[in-house]
């Protein structure tokens, strides 16, 4: 069994962190959210480049971001750096659950943005 309570170890400069095993736990519960976050025109280089940590596929008359993002507020700052540059996000969608989580966990959670 793993105790899941907090252990604290200090380090030479008395500043507190967790061993490594406990470290190692804590990666382990964050599960990430893959999304699709769609705007209206083609991104050029320099868009491109803004979204580096994003794969960016460009269409006839959209762009589209797939992002896998840790919580809401990583996914909202996708979308205000995409707002911030004066785009108009026209569909956001969860496009995987992560493992042993139901659809109706993140029905609430999710919808599509339509700014028409």
């Amino acid at each position: 069994m793993i105790n899941r309570e907090p252990v604290i170890a200090r380090t030479t400069h008395g500043a507190r962190r967790d061993p490594p095993e406990q470290q190692t736990l804590r990666r382990t519960l964050v599960r990430t959210h893959l999304y699709e976050i769609t705007f209206i025109g083609q991104a050029g280089p320099a868009v491109r480049a803004e979204f580096d940590d994003c794969e960016v596929s460009v269409g006839p008359d959209t762009t589209t971001l797939r992002a896998e993002v840790a919580d809401q507020a990583a996914l909202w700052g996708i979308v205000q750096r995409i707002i911030g540059l004066g785009l108009q996000v026209i569909e956001l969608h969860l496009v995987a659950m992560p493992p042993g989580q139901s659809e109706d966990m993140s029905a609430g959670q999710v919808s599509a943005v339509n700014s028409r």
